[in-house]
């Protein structure tokens, strides 16, 4: 199927449960190469140094709703170049959530990564239910 045929990406309702820009996530859930990724959205738009959209951890075609909600969505270049070729569904560049988000990539990658080497109890629950949900 090639991109035309392919209906515009759209945001879940809210960020998931693992979502690395959720306040409520315990730190370590996910790899460092993941957290990673999340500061090369912060800055203005034209500092972004990513223009890939930001999908959904949970590999189901949604469009991650923390990245989208944790600043005005269409501040996001990749939502602005999404919007454009269609490949993101308008719904994108409205999207707002009450969830609690970290206010930037930067704090979210700084809170991930802080028990990456020595994960909670919580934290591998929550990697165990990622397991189970992916295999």
């Amino acid at each position: 199927m090639n991109q035309a045929d392919q209906q515009p990406a759209q945001p879940r309702k809210n960020p998931c449960a693992s979502c690395p820009y959720r306040e409520g996530v315990p730190s370590g859930v996910w790899e460092a190469s993941e957290y990673e990724k999340l500061w090369r959205y912060d800055g203005e738009t034209f500092e972004q140094d990513s223009v890939a959209v930001f999908m959904c951890h949970q590999h189901d075609g949604c469009v991650c709703s923390g990245w989208l909600g944790h600043r005005d969505p269409l501040d996001l270049l990749a939502v602005r170049l999404g919007l454009m070729d269609g490949r993101l569904d308008g719904s994108c560049a409205e999207y707002s959530t009450d969830v609690p988000l970290f206010g930037t990539g930067q704090e979210a990658a700084a809170h991930g990564v802080k028990d990456l080497q020595d994960p909670s109890l919580e934290a591998q629950k929550v990697i165990g239910k990622i397991i189970r949900k992916s295999a």
